[in-house]
């Protein structure tokens, strides 16, 4: 199963609309949004499974109310997920202190976050850490998707 990861769209409604092109062309069902969502891109998101935490720039309050399809999950600041056995946390990475406690706690096997704006992708221990890097406000735009079981990741440049 592959699930795509983005980050940081910041309203922005084309980079949006293109990452949403390359998950439907990548038959990606499952996508985590590490938070700097924007209230504007939210109809974008509309009968996708979408799980979502909130990045320093979004009011939590706000994009709570604004995720009213059946698909959506808003989960705060801390995402947690069990999907084919992988146990996923995810966050949008500016809480740095959480961020560290989450990658390191030995729970997760996925752990992904955003808020640089850079993708990465590495291993601390038994955890893979992905960030799929910002789909706005960067020079280099990207994504990820990550096949499960096998925590196999693709960085996707816009």
């Amino acid at each position: 199963m592959k699930i795509g990861v983005i980050s940081d769209s910041h309203d922005e409604a084309a980079p949006t609309r293109q990452a949403l092109g390359n998950l439907d062309r990548l038959g990606v069902k499952l996508t985590i949004h590490c938070g700097d969502v924007g209230l504007e891109v939210v109809p974008l998101l509309k009968g996708r499974e979408i799980h979502f935490v909130h990045g320093n720039m979004d009011d939590p309050d706000r994009l709570r109310e604004a995720l009213v399809e059946p698909e959506h999950t808003f989960h705060d600041r801390l995402g947690t997920l069990e999907v084919e056995g992988t146990r996923v946390a995810f966050l949008h990475g500016h809480d740095v202190k959480l961020l560290h406690q989450t990658i390191h706690s030995g729970d997760w096997d996925l752990v992904c976050h955003g808020h640089t704006h850079a993708f990465s992708s590495s291993r601390e221990g038994r955890t893979l850490v992905v960030n799929p890097g910002a789909l706005s406000r960067t020079q280099n735009p990207s994504m990820a998707v990550v096949e499960l079981p096998s925590l196999e990741v693709t960085e996707i440049p816009l």
